[in-house]
């Protein structure tokens, strides 16, 4: 019995520790923590190059100086060939540092598009989750209430057929004159004053909010249609970034097939294979190759500006809206009364604003960090 007690203390405490992994994993995985992590990576290779190239510089400062001091012909020979040796070992010095910073930056950008392309992919879902116009409909046309129906019947019976007019069914679909018609048919009927004015009682609400509200509940379901089809080409650019920026290595996998197939890996190994063969290079070639590992990295810092600029819209929209909807004047008059849908609206703006704040947030890369993962400078050189 112990025994299994111990097994079960033993597995509850694995699984602790794995969700705590998992959190701090997902964590890690922030664009803005990738591009920190970059960075710190790439300073400690320049600063461990920096440390190298200085030994080694001093090294051919007392060469030159043993050299210009040395009358003898066989021993000056021998410090021609030290610096020569030295001389080699600083090339190559640079283009190892050169080659570890290609990796790393390429591979934190990886990190950085395999991120941002979950985040666009939930903000798709988001948008697609977003009310539709059919249920904007249904808060912002009188007709859709129960209460304005019944109105409508009960002034339908109490009309005056000689004078009443029927609507056309175009017409009928046209909240105002909807309504117009409905009040022109409530005066003329043969409804009493105080039945009137009890019937009007139980619509009032309703048609204070959907006429007032009308053109502003709309303007939030085509804007937020706006933003869903900007999200539409911010995915685009994602995908055709990965195309690019995979190209150079060979990689041929789309980046929804990459995800869909957690081919990650393959990347990784492409991309040390093309190190790799960099690094045997020389001359055009090589630098040929560096261009075409430092272009992607680039367009990925393009594609960041976009996506910040979207981000930052998209926020700007949802606060719009929550001002929209916090506008009407007789809410708390009229508060028993509101659609349950117009709370709900509210509630999921609110949420939409801190996504946009928070899982959404921009990627923050100023000006000394673009030049670091431009250019690879730093304060070292």
């Amino acid at each position: 019995m112990k025994k299994i007690q111990y097994s079960f203390v033993f597995l509850l405490f694995f699984l602790l520790h794995q969700m705590q992994a998992n959190v701090v994993y997902d964590a890690k995985n922030e664009p803005n923590e990738i591009v920190a992590e970059m960075t710190t990576a790439i300073r400690r290779v320049q600063k461990e190059h920096h440390s190298k190239n200085e030994q080694l510089s001093r090294q051919l400062t007392a060469l030159n100086n043993q050299l210009a001091a040395e009358s003898n012909r066989d021993r000056k020979l021998d410090f021609l060939i030290q610096k020569d040796e030295i001389k080699e070992q600083m090339r190559l010095l640079q283009l190892e540092t050169n080659s570890e910073i290609s990796k790393i930056r390429y591979l934190k950008g990886l990190q950085v598009i395999k991120t941002l392309y979950e985040k666009v992919l939930s903000l798709d879902h988001h948008f697609a989750s977003v009310r539709t116009l059919n249920e904007i409909n249904k808060i912002s046309n009188p007709n859709q209430y129960p209460e304005y129906s019944k109105l409508k019947e009960v002034v339908n019976a109490k009309k005056d057929k000689k004078t009443s007019l029927d609507l056309t069914s175009v017409l009928g679909t046209n909240t105002i004159v909807s309504v117009v018609q409905t009040f022109t048919n409530m005066i003329a009927s043969s409804l009493t004053k105080e039945e009137k004015e009890k019937e009007l009682a139980n619509v009032d609400c309703i048609l204070d909010f959907t006429l007032r509200m009308q053109n502003d509940l709309n303007t939030i379901y085509f804007e937020t249609a706006f933003l869903q089809t900007s999200n539409e080409k911010i995915k685009q650019e994602i995908e055709l970034l990965f195309k690019d920026y995979t190209k150079p290595i060979g990689y041929v996998a789309t980046l929804e097939n990459c995800r869909t197939n957690d081919d990650w890996e393959t990347i990784t190994q492409k991309m040390e294979e093309y190190l790799t063969k960099m690094k045997t290079t020389t001359g055009t070639s090589q630098y040929k190759m560096q261009v075409n590992m430092e272009f992607p990295i680039d367009r990925l810092l393009q594609f960041i500006n976009q996506y910040n600029n979207f981000i930052d819209q998209g926020g700007k929209f949802y606060e719009k809206f929550k001002i929209i909807l916090n506008s009407y004047e007789n809410a708390k008059q009229c508060e028993t009364k509101l659609p349950l849908e117009y709370k709900k609206l509210k509630a999921d703006i609110d949420v939409a604003i801190n996504k946009f704040n928070v899982a959404y947030k921009p990627v923050e890369v100023n000006g000394t960090k673009m030049k670091e993962i431009l250019y690879g400078l730093n304060e070292f050189d």
